[in-house]
């Protein structure tokens, strides 16, 4: 199935940033009547992790929307298919499996679990089918378990701990303790800062840390562990409600007073609006500030988000919008819905990034996406937290080269 051309060359910034302002006025209908459409299987834990996975599925829904408005890919639509694995691999896997065989779809898509995305990515793997990963943090999804059909949007472990890490050696804090989630994730975050950091600052000492079940956080007794150790500095991976509860511990037992805490996603709107006025300040921080972003890319996905939605953007709104114009233009690319063809387009395309700061590119040496992320500190105003004194790290800056990847990277 080859489109044309025009399709190829695909919309200029003009026609992106007209397609954002358009919001709501996609016709499918209408597209669907000249062409067929390319259908996307997406697969997520949209019942295991609503916070992300609601505002995810509404900035794809729009940027799906907007690509259908300006022609769809050589005048043929993009839908959708959307599964819920309730965040559990096996289901995630025989989900892939009914989308390709009875919905035929193209390709499959997201993921927000690493451990339900080394699943998919496994599956692909084994099917030969594309797999483009929108959330899971894993760095074994591009690296040690990384396939030839697998690629990645989000920044990985390694890349936002290398960001939180470039702040952390600035701190005078010795002694440092870990509390993260206890499966893939919560694991390569530690992983990744506690050497890292050694790396920057060989003077520091990890004296313990905490592993607490995801989405069953003890925060009291974590947090009596945490202070038992005394440490000077604490690395946080904990999110949603375990971020919220452990918050709530931490606060009420002094956990946090006199202490520098450096934490992984709290300062996404998802996880830190909850908080309230219960928001700690001072937190070292990934995250997105939404309210401050004014370029006109933004601006303009905000106000349409809004304007269809009656909402405001979250992070996970960014990452289900950008994975759908990274998947557009690597079809207008590759001309083509054959997975060999959609796999080798994949590599090096570029896109625009909804966040405004510029162009991605999918990295054919490992097929992990240069989408940064925020980094800035948490501040409690009124009864609300922000993300102040922010800077958007690129994620280019901040992965490893091609030696270093090639040794952790199976050879196609």
């Amino acid at each position: 199935m080859t489109f044309s051309q025009t399709a190829a060359r695909g919309p200029g910034r003009r026609l992106l940033l007209a397609g954002i302002a358009a919001g709501a006025i996609a016709r499918p209908a209408v597209l669907r009547a000249q062409a067929n459409p390319i259908r996307i299987g997406e697969i997520n834990s949209y019942t295991a992790q609503p916070a992300f996975l609601g505002p995810y599925r509404n900035g794809w829904l729009l940027a799906q929307e907007q690509v259908n408005a300006a022609g769809g890919i050589g005048g043929r639509p993009l839908e959708t298919v959307f599964r819920d694995d309730a965040g559990r691999p096996e289901d995630a896997v025989r989900l892939a499996g009914e989308l390709l065989n009875a919905e035929r779809v193209a390709l499959l898509a997201g993921g927000y679990l690493s451990h339900v995305g080394l699943a998919l990515a496994d599956f692909a793997r084994q099917n030969r089918r594309l797999y483009a990963a929108s959330e899971p943090l894993t760095d074994a999804l591009v690296w040690s378990k990384g396939n030839r059909y697998t690629f990645r949007l989000r920044p990985s472990t390694y890349m936002q701990a290398a960001m939180l890490v470039e702040e952390a050696a600035k701190l005078p804090a010795k002694r440092w303790a870990t509390v993260a989630p206890n499966y893939e994730y919560g694991q390569s975050a530690v992983k990744w800062f506690r050497e890292l950091l050694k790396e920057k600052r060989p003077d520091v000492e990890f004296v313990g840390e905490q592993f607490p079940a995801l989405g069953r956080i003890d925060a009291g007794s974590t947090v009596q562990a945490l202070e038992r150790m005394k440490p000077e500095g604490i690395f946080n991976v904990t999110f949603s409600t375990d971020l919220l509860n452990f918050v709530r511990q931490g606060n009420t037992r002094g956990l946090f007073d006199g202490r520098s805490v450096v934490s992984m996603l709290s300062g996404e709107p998802e996880y830190l609006e909850p908080l309230g006025e219960e928001c700690p300040d001072g937190w070292i921080v990934t995250g997105y500030p939404r309210d401050d972003l004014d370029n006109p890319t933004h601006t303009a996905l905000r106000d349409a988000y809004r304007a269809k939605f009656g909402d405001l953007p979250r992070c996970g709104s960014i990452v289900g919008y950008d994975t759908v114009q990274a998947i557009a233009a690597m079809l207008r690319k590759a001309a083509s819905t054959e997975t060999e063809a959609m796999v080798d387009a994949f590599k090096g395309i570029r896109y625009q990034t909804g966040y405004g700061t510029g162009e991605v590119e999918f990295r054919a040496l490992d097929h992990q996406a240069t989408l940064g992320a925020f980094v800035g500190r948490t501040k409690l105003e009124g009864r609300r937290g922000r993300m102040v004194d922010w800077r958007y790290a690129d994620g280019a800056s901040y992965l490893p080269g091609p030696e270093q990847v090639r040794a952790w990277r199976p050879q196609e």
